[in-house]
C-alpha cells in the first residue's frame, strides 16, 4: 500500500553506507497545518540502495511530493522485542510553489482566447 504527502524539504541527509550491500539516506519534510503553522508536522523518509540518488536535484527549500510505503519490523535482541516503522521513499516529486497572496495574478490578452465554435450554445 502507497501513499503521498507534499511538503517542503528541510533536511537532506548524506548516503550512509551501513554494510557493504546496504545503503540508505534520509529526509525530512514539513508539512503545514492549515489551522495553526506551530503545529506543523515534520516527517523522516528515507530511501535506499539505488533510490538514494533521488534526493540528489532536490534542494532544501524546495516543494515536494512524496510517494511512500510504510514498513515496520519486529526486533529481538537477549530476549527483548521491539517493534520499529519506516517510512520508504519511492517516488520524488518537486512541485510548484503555490502562489502566495503577494503574487501578481498572471494577464491575459483577449487575442489569447479563442474564438467561440458554431456548436458554442453558453449564454455568456
Amino acid at each position: 500500500m502507497s501513499f503521498e504527502i507534499s511538503g517542503n524539504l528541510i533536511v537532506k541527509e548524506d548516503v550512509v553506507e551501513i554494510n557493504a550491500s546496504f545503503k540508505k539516506r534520509e529526509f525530512v519534510i514539513e508539512v503545514a497545518n492549515e489551522r495553526n503553522s506551530d503545529w506543523n508536522d515534520f516527517i523522516k523518509f528515507q530511501v535506499t540502495q539505488d533510490r538514494c540518488s533521488l534526493v540528489d536535484p532536490l534542494q532544501v527549500g524546495d516543494q515536494i511530493k512524496v510517494t511512500f510505503n510504510v514498513r515496520g519490523r519486529k526486533w529481538e535482541k537477549d530476549g527483548k522485542v521491539n517493534y520499529f516503522s519506516n517510512l520508504e521513499a519511492w517516488r520524488i516529486e518537486k512541485e510548484e510553489a503555490p502562489l502566495s497572496p503577494d503574487a501578481p495574478l498572471p494577464s491575459y490578452n483577449e487575442a489569447d482566447i479563442p474564438p467561440a465554435g458554431p456548436d458554442e450554445d453558453l449564454p455568456f
